[in-house]
């Protein structure tokens, strides 16, 4: 790979801090802080390829079972009336009482 020079300012503290890391990790400078650019290039690379790979499944049109009709209406999603219970691995719909008023 060819590489390319780059001068870097940095605070004396931060330069004495990476210096010792740089040697407990038996490398220099230049390859702690390549190693760290890397490290960031391919997290972005993975993160664009994930949000590619989303945004390709939004737009592929899932079937959610709806058939693409909505039999319902906003204020029915919202009623804490009822609820779902799940006992003995049995679903059964029941009243809710209101927790707080």
């Amino acid at each position: 790979m060819e590489t390319r020079n780059v001068i870097l300012a940095l605070p004396k503290e931060i330069s004495r801090k990476v210096k010792s890391i740089a040697a407990k990790r038996r490398t220099s400078i230049s390859g702690l802080l390549t190693r760290a650019l890397e490290d960031m290039v391919s997290q972005e690379e993975g993160y664009e390829l994930a949000r590619q790979r989303h945004l390709a499944r939004l737009d592929s049109n899932i079937d959610l079972g709806t058939g693409g009709i909505i039999a319902w209406k906003r204020a029915d999603l919202h009623d804490r009336r009822w609820c779902l219970s799940v006992r003995n691995g049995e679903d059964t719909l029941r009243a809710s009482t209101p927790r707080f008023r």
